[in-house]
């Protein structure tokens, strides 16, 4: 029986931001990818989420892994006390534990004001702030990217950043938290800097710590073959 393994994406992404890494994980586990473009807040992206694997056994191992919005999401799902499914272990990637804060939620409401102007322009902007250098002169990964972002479309994008700008604080959770996680990060993630990922790791007990190398924001396609190699050991 193979274990289920639950990928879910981050803000601006389609399930198939997680293509590569499901791809190659296809021998190792039961891959399942929620959409999250729906949904108005964190808390039902979680919901989504819990639902994807609900029909999952207590005898199958459940592993959970989200990326950045999705890590968010994650957590949400980890702080649930609605009795559904719990996973066996949680991948946690290139995300934080932090609520929003009010110099945050300006960045947002700015944010939110470029998309409805340009949302091309933004997602140009983001692609390129959101991957290493080493990805910037791979041109058929940069428009891969930018295609993810772009079939997620604006509308998705902007009730993202509300989600995102009203999530819960878990820090008591995760403090509680007794199972095994794994906390991953881009070296040169400058969305969610390597720091926000190191106090994560520290914020929960036992949890690893382990860095991708030539990596931006954009693990799951910068670096597709390490993040399911580091899955990979979940399962």
């Amino acid at each position: 029986m193979k274990p289920v393994l639950l990928l879910i994406p981050g803000m601006l992404n389609t399930p198939a931001v997680w293509r590569e890494v499901a791809d190659a994980l296809a021998d190792d586990a039961d891959v399942r990818i929620v959409d999250v473009t729906t949904q108005a807040g964190i808390a039902e992206m979680a919901r989504d989420a819990a639902a994807c694997v609900a029909d999952v056994p207590a005898a199958t191992p459940l592993v959970v892994c989200g990326f950045s919005m999705g890590g968010y999401t994650a957590i949400e799902m980890l702080a649930r006390t609605d009795g559904g499914r719990r996973p066996d272990a949680v991948g946690l990637l290139s995300t934080s534990a932090r609520p929003e804060t009010p110099e945050g939620r300006v960045v947002r409401e700015k944010t939110i004001a470029a998309i409805e102007r340009d949302f091309e322009k933004v997602i140009q902007g983001v692609a390129s702030f959101g991957t290493a250098a080493a990805s910037h002169a791979d041109a058929p990964l940069m428009q891969r990217i930018v295609e993810v972002m772009r079939n997620a479309g604006p509308a998705a994008a902007i009730r993202q950043n509300h989600a995102i700008a009203d999530r819960g604080d878990h820090a008591e959770a995760l403090r509680k938290l007794d199972l095994r996680v794994l906390v991953m990060c881009g070296r040169e993630d400058r969305i969610t800097p390597p720091a926000l990922s190191e106090e994560l790791a520290a914020l929960i007990p036992g949890a690893r710590l382990e860095w991708i190398d030539d990596a931006g924001h954009m693990t799951p396609m910068e670096a597709p073959d390490q993040v399911a190699a580091l899955l990979r050991t979940l399962l």
